[in-house]
């Protein structure tokens, strides 16, 4: 049976140099996804590879 997740998300605002955002939707409109969806990704898999050794679910949220 196709089960459908409905996230919970909510709005921040983060102050990011310009030519990040320039490299961001380049590499957004090439993979045919938005940019938020691509920050989401790039965050998810940044916080699953610290290199601390400390597991995701025990960090504090910044």
């Amino acid at each position: 049976m196709l089960k459908i997740e409905k996230k919970e998300y909510q709005n921040r605002t983060f102050r990011l140099p310009v030519s990040l955002i320039e490299k961001l939707g380049r590499i957004a409109q090439d993979k045919n996804i938005s940019v938020n969806q691509l920050v989401v990704i790039l965050c998810e898999y940044g916080l699953e590879n610290l290199e601390d050794g400390t597991p995701p679910e025990h960090q504090k949220d910044c």
